[in-house]
């Protein structure tokens, strides 16, 4: 009778994907480089078992190449999810349209030439250089992406850099050996499995991962085969070998928002006509916004530039360098709301240019400091729900940007601190991907159901967007006028994603990317590398920002 131990163990190791009893307790198959290289989508010969000491494994995505997520700047967190999970759409998600990867920088046909320069994890870039040298070591690309849909991009892709794989790996819709995989997990370790044991002669196994759980869970896998190799009662299959898993330090890259915009409504139109098919059970989606506010938007450089020349002077000696700021300095409200069409039209209406000057500064509690500003000419039409037009430069940590509004002594700026920028009357939102209903207006897509207002509650909290607190508002427009005090509150948003912000980088934990800080990194404009975004998690686990299973 098998011990309750044993039976756990199996079970665990299944749900790894690990079919233990065909893998060590049944005679061990013949393996040749023969039947291993059905595995691979390159052509290329392998090396000989007898000559292989050392197996390198590296994983594609956000390990190797920098590959592009869903943007939380762009979308909520349910949409982050969504937009990942194989059965949102007819024909699969994020992960399963090469046309996503493809749309990557500029579009395949511009960065292939260059060589997706920018693009890459330049560490393991040189790593697989190394190994493509070290004679005795046989270089292998692992990914869980499908062979169908992926191999000939990933192909054109690697040999843009003169990348030379022995084995490429995609994930098949069926294995060599008529194997079906129920997860990314399952069919990459049976792709190990088959390796190791035709290359028995290797004496170092390392393997490159950026995901978490699948760094633990390649690790338990080689230490449960080395310890039945250990424990093999006679002719054992091979030798142990020394097995290392290396987490790669996780980055991100984003498409360019209006690129990114224009994939996803391409994937849409495709998940719609396929779902004429009943059959599928698939409902009709579409793109819907949920607008936070309308205002005067700036763009990243004049953005930069008052943070730089206004904030400066006005912190204390050494805040700066505390890491205790946000920065801001982003917008001029109008309506924490869509404006209605009445006031847009009194003002110029969406993509009307104003330019405007700064005409004092000053802080709150040395919480808030923000700017006071005025149109050029004073004669132009403008409108606010705050009888003094500003910007808020920063805040501290834990600090609220509506404190602004209670800002009554303002001081006057010296000429040199006179900046003027222009800005452009602008909605600041988020889109989300939602069935598509009968009754769906322009106007009614702008709003959430009671569920789904919970959740973007959520969200904002998290992304640092702040409402006015006041039901009433107390609105003011015309011309410059004397200075007051503000009857309003202050939505403002932690991030310069604004009407002409570019593809931007982040770095991350757990693999959830985003919140980049806008550093112009290898060579890409508005790149930058930031911190933790919650709404992204690997197909592997299980679920995605609102309970979308998936895998890649």
């Amino acid at each position: 009778m098998r011990s309750a131990k044993a039976v756990v163990s199996e079970k665990r190791l299944a749900c790894l994907g690990n079919t233990r009893s065909s893998m060590f307790t049944s005679a061990p198959r013949s393996r040749t480089v023969t039947s291993l290289k059905r595995w691979s989508v390159s052509n290329k010969e392998l090396p000989p078992v007898s000559q292989i000491r050392a197996i390198h494994v590296y994983d594609f995505d956000n390990t190797l190449f920098l590959s592009p997520l869903p943007n939380p700047q762009l979308w909520n967190g349910g949409t982050i999810g969504f937009l990942q999970a194989y059965e949102s759409f007819a024909n699969g998600g994020w992960w399963h349209d090469p046309a996503i990867l493809a749309a990557t920088g500029k579009g395949s046909e511009i960065e292939e030439p260059r060589g997706w320069q920018g693009w890459w994890n330049e560490q393991i870039l040189q790593l697989v250089r190394l190994s493509m040298e070290q004679k005795d070591a046989v270089t292998v690309l692992l990914t869980g992406r499908g062979e169908a849909k992926f191999a000939e991009l990933i192909k054109r892709m690697v040999g843009s850099q003169n990348l030379e794989f022995d084995i490429m790996g995609l994930k098949p819709d069926v294995g060599p050996d008529g194997q079906r995989f129920s997860s990314t997990m399952e069919f990459k370790q049976k792709f190990l499995e088959d390796l190791i044991f035709t290359y028995k002669q290797a004496e170092e196994v390392r393997v490159y991962e950026d995901r978490v759980r699948h760094v633990a869970a390649f690790r338990e896998f080689l230490e449960d085969m080395n310890r039945d190799l250990q424990q093999w009662p006679a002719d054992a299959p091979r030798l142990p070998m020394t097995a290392e898993v290396i987490q790669v330090s996780e980055e991100c890259a984003y498409l360019d928002p209006v690129t990114e915009t224009a994939e996803v409504q391409r994937m849409i139109n495709s998940h719609n006509l396929a779902a004429r098919n009943q059959s599928l059970a698939k409902g009709r989606l579409r793109i819907k916004r949920t607008v936070f506010y309308t205002g005067y938007l700036l763009s990243q450089e004049d953005s930069h530039r008052l943070s730089h020349d206004l904030l400066g002077p006005l912190l204390p000696p050494g805040f700066a360098e505390s890491n205790n700021l946000k920065y801001m300095a982003n917008s001029i409200l109008i309506q924490p709301r869509p404006a209605p069409k009445s006031i847009l039209d009194r003002i110029g209406g969406i993509g009307k240019r104003l330019t405007w000057q700064v005409t004092g500064t000053a802080c709150f509690e040395n919480r808030v400091w923000a700017a006071r500003v005025a149109p050029v000419p004073a004669t132009e039409p403008f409108y606010t729900e705050n009888a003094t037009p500003l910007i808020v430069l920063a805040v501290r940590k834990g600090s609220r940007p509506a404190d602004a509004g209670k800002i009554q002594n303002w001081q006057p700026v010296p000429a040199d601190m006179a900046l003027t920028f222009d800005a452009v009357i602008g909605e600041k939102e988020v889109l989300r991907v939602e069935p598509e209903h009968a009754n769906d207006g322009e106007y009614e897509s702008q709003f959430l159901g009671k569920g789904a207002k919970r959740r973007l509650q959520y969200q904002n909290q998290n992304e640092e967007i702040l409402y006015p607190r006041t039901s009433q508002s107390n609105g003011y427009e015309g011309y410059a006028q004397p200075q007051g005090q503000s009857h309003g509150y202050h939505p403002y948003q932690n991030n310069r994603y604004n009407y002409e912000d570019g593809p931007r980088r982040g770095s991350n934990r757990g693999r959830g990317r985003g919140n980049g800080r806008g550093r112009g990194a290898r060579g890409g404009r508005g790149r930058g590398r930031g911190g933790s975004n919650p709404y992204y998690k690997s197909l592997d686990d299980g679920t995605a920002g609102g309970g979308f299973a998936m895998d890649y």
